[in-house]
């Protein structure tokens, strides 16, 4: 399913929307990817704001497993309508209960002071494996996310940083190209940002991760700069903390400029099952 389809909403009332299912004819996901309600949250909150504002940050928690064969309605509740930040708080539901709620900061454009950490160092994306290639997702599904040119950077090509617990790399995007919206580059952004991120935690827990459960928990962006969804962009990723079931997880997105143009925090389930004792 092309992502533009994915993205797209079906406005049912003032401020309800219903997004379309993610893969009915494939039985990869039981549970709703969280990239895929977190995109099309943001998509309905952007539906109710003057297009003058734009996405600076998001804030979601996954509340329950959506279901991936059913279509999930949105519920937008406008909580400010300022001059210079607009603010929405957006409800996904399901079978009558909220499997993920979101709340998104709009801004006008304005000008400030300017910096920015350098860009990581990384190989090239061309030199490094695709997700197929890897043996960690060769039967994992990813076939779902063709449309995406996703590249996991070799551990041993890391350039490892002093004190870092746990790191990992990913080039990844689009292998088409898309209109020029900005809106569409952003919400496509917060659909792929949830695919790897959760990895970084497992790199050194190669032995464990089918004893896992794995989940999202909660899921946090903020947007610096703009992008284009279309061209290469590198997500710095690392595990700061694992403990007590789960993992806290970051990222920073870098263009080919090496300019940074989004952060994202998550904390993940990375909890042994029950069935399992290490």
């Amino acid at each position: 399913m092309a992502i533009e389809e994915i993205l797209d909403l079906e406005q049912l009332e003032v401020n309800i929307y219903r997004g379309s299912v993610f893969s009915p004819e494939s039985g990869f996901l039981q549970r709703t990817f969280g990239g895929h309600v977190a995109g099309q949250s943001l998509v309905s909150a952007v539906r109710t704001v003057d297009p003058q504002f734009q996405v600076h940050s998001l804030h979601g928690y996954f509340l329950r497993p959506g279901d991936a064969k059913e279509p999930t309605v949105y519920l937008v509740e406008r909580l400010r309508d300022g001059g210079s930040f607009v603010t929405r708080r957006i409800n996904a539901i399901q079978h009558g209960e909220t499997i993920f709620s979101m709340s998104v900061s709009f801004q006008t454009d304005q000008s400030g002071i300017e910096h920015q950490d350098a860009m990581p160092v990384a190989p090239p994306p061309e030199d490094c494996p695709g997700l197929t290639e890897i043996k960690a997702f060769d039967d994992a599904g990813f076939n779902q996310f063709a449309e995406w040119d996703v590249r996991i950077v070799p551990q041993q090509k890391l350039t490892r940083l002093p004190g870092k617990a746990s790191q990992q790399q990913v080039w990844f995007r689009h292998r088409d190209p898309l209109p020029d919206d900005y809106v569409l580059h952003i919400c496509a952004l917060a659909y792929m940002s949830d695919l790897t991120l959760l990895g970084s935690a497992q790199v050194h827990h190669a032995d464990e991760r089918k004893h896992l459960q794995v989940a999202s928990l909660d899921h946090a962006m903020w947007f610096m700069r703009q992008f284009r969804a279309d061209e290469w962009l590198l997500y710095d990723q690392s595990s700061p903390s694992a403990s007590g079931g789960r993992s806290l997880c970051q990222g920073k997105i870098f263009n080919q400029d090496g300019e940074m143009v989004a952060a994202v925090m998550q904390e993940g389930l990375t909890r042994y099952q029950r069935n399992h004792r290490p």
